[in-house]
């Protein structure tokens, strides 16, 4: 006699790729469907929610130096405005230098992403601003020869932006050995 309802066949056991002989056939067949679902996908679904939050922690240093730039920016222009519309006024120097308010919260913000980095990257900062300070000085204390063989006295305010450029060119100097070393 035979059953009436029969047992359904039993599922073929997976076997792993590694005992398959080494086929191009084999290979290219795409997995087997995994019994979990994958997970969704990121997107504008409705009911998804997008939170502000995680933007903030993941790019609050960023955010933090562009908020302290920006208002660098703008005190620096109302400030510059506001002494040459006043050139005779007592208050005109206490006013020329509000900018170093915000300039000093980057500074602040600057040594505090320093802090915040690993061993091999303090390193790679410290060469790079070593080398800075390092040609800096030298520029500008060649600098000072030649204006005393005739050429213009140079700005102060020109030794910042130098020291930022050396450094960045330190920065792509460290980078460009460390690639080409391995």
């Amino acid at each position: 006699m035979s059953d009436q309802n029969p047992a359904p066949p039993a599922e073929a056991p997976v076997d792993p790729l590694f005992t398959h002989p080494a086929s191009p056939f084999e290979r290219t067949n795409p997995p087997s469907p995994v019994a979990y679902p994958s997970p969704p996908s990121p997107g504008f679904a409705l009911g998804t929610v997008i939170t502000p939050m995680a933007t903030w922690t993941a790019y609050k240093t960023q955010i933090q130096f562009g908020f302290a730039t920006l208002a660098y920016l703008m005190i620096l222009v109302g400030s510059v405005t506001v002494v040459s519309a006043n050139p005779i006024a007592d208050w005109k120097y206490g006013v020329a230098v509000l900018p170093l308010i915000p300039a000093g919260v980057v500074v602040w913000l600057v040594v505090r992403q320093l802090g915040r980095l690993d061993e091999v990257q303090k390193r790679t900062q410290m060469q790079a601003l070593g080398f800075s300070i390092a040609a800096t000085a030298l520029v500008t204390f060649g600098y000072g020869f030649l204006e005393s063989a005739g050429l213009p006295r140079m700005s102060a305010t020109f030794v910042l932006p130098l020291m930022a450029a050396f450094w960045g060119l330190g920065l792509l100097a460290l980078a460009l050995r460390y690639r080409f070393r391995r």
